[in-house]
């Protein structure tokens, strides 16, 4: 990667070198990187990603957003009503 290039992980933890990537931070070879997966979760309080300015670490949510929660929560108050009501919504196995 380039010096001013970025790492995004939001895919699985052990798909990266986290000794590696820590290395690549520490002597900023990187710029640095947006983590939300981890060889270990959660991530232990004295992993050294804590102790670095040029990463960004979440909880596994890094993909969503407020339109994203907007359709989630939707969907599940219309479902819950749709079920109580005896008429499902967004059946995934109808028996037949």
């Amino acid at each position: 990667m380039k010096p001013t290039g970025y790492l995004i992980n939001t895919a699985r933890g052990p798909v990266v070198d986290e000794t590696a990537l820590v290395r690549a931070l520490q002597t900023r070879a990187i710029a640095g990187a947006g983590l939300d997966v981890f060889d270990q979760e959660p991530l232990p309080p004295d992993h050294p990603f804590t102790q670095l300015d040029n990463t960004l670490l979440m909880p596994h949510a890094g993909y969503v957003t407020e339109a994203q929660y907007r359709v989630r929560y939707r969907d599940t108050v219309e479902n819950i009503a749709a079920y109580l009501q005896g008429t499902p919504l967004r059946v995934l196995n109808p028996k037949t």
